[in-house]
């Protein structure tokens, strides 16, 4: 960042902080009839001077996420609650189509033991599970990093490969295609069926469809979220064998609805009818 870019840096953060100054004495002034409110400084996207995250317009980040310096994420991609992407000493990339699922972890090495600089690199359609840890690692195509799994250094996970929930891979390890690696320090359980190839890819649309659920809920209005409150009151319902019995057929109002992409089943049904 050049001279003039620290400037405008600068008076920026004391606009914020001169913000801060005047509620404190507005408060102060109302005396004991004061009402504090504590602001947050979080923020889901932030910038290390000059390295600022490239995220793509279609990303969900989800609000209590945070992705921070040199991150780039592309078309699809989701990143859920709890996350924390830290491109400080070095870059992070994430392919299109990928989720890195509730308070996951993502950083880089800027050196180790073996004197590697190591980038984060995350490909296209890959699920990394609920509060896994990834660092200075390589995660190609269509793999899957379970619940809870940690990858140290150097790690690379080939495509259709699989990392099991809890999993601890050592340095420099690399995971062939096709094969499940499980325990700690992870090793060789055995191959991947082809349901279960398939199955890492439909997770991966899963969580794309999924995303868009989400991002569309927390993107709407306080009048929005309230009327639809009313509205799930007023034709709440037993099951549907229940209403068949009693002759009762209610229709739902299309706020109500999800898309059939978010219920297959649903979608199944609609089929066979």
């Amino acid at each position: 960042m050049g001279t003039l870019g620290r400037a405008i840096y600068s008076v920026g953060f004391w606009i914020r902080e001169t913000g801060q100054a005047i509620d404190r004495l507005g408060s102060r002034l109302q005396g004991g009839y004061f009402f504090q409110e504590q602001l947050s400084r979080h923020r889901t996207l932030m910038n290390i001077f000059d390295k600022a995250p490239v995220v793509d317009k279609d990303v969900f980040v989800a609000p209590s996420a945070s992705v921070i310096g040199d991150v780039q994420v592309g078309r699809g991609s989701s990143i859920w609650y709890g996350c924390v992407l830290r491109g400080d000493v070095n870059s992070i990339r994430v392919g299109s189509g990928t989720n890195i699922q509730d308070n996951s972890l993502v950083h880089v090495a800027k050196s180790n033991l073996s004197g590697k600089v190591l980038p984060t690199v995350i490909g296209d359609n890959v699920t990394v599970g609920h509060s896994a840890v990834l660092h200075g690692c390589t995660v190609e195509d269509e793999a899957f990093v379970g619940m809870g799994a940690v990858l140290l250094d150097g790690v690379v996970v080939e495509k259709n490969a699989m990392v099991a929930a809890g999993a601890l891979v050592r340095q420099n390890t690399r995971i062939p295609s096709g094969e499940v690696w499980a325990g700690n320090p992870a090793k060789f359980l055995r191959k991947l069926s082809n349901e279960e190839i398939s199955f890492i890819s439909q997770s991966a649309t899963n969580y794309t469809n999924l995303a868009q659920v989400h991002a569309s809920e927390n993107s709407k209005s306080y009048d929005e979220i309230e009327f639809e409150k009313v509205l799930r009151k007023k034709f709440a319902r037993k099951d549907e064998e229940y209403d068949s019995m009693l002759g009762v057929v209610r229709e739902i109002p299309p706020e109500l609805i999800l898309p059939d992409n978010v219920l297959p089943d649903k979608a199944e049904k609609a089929l066979k009818n």
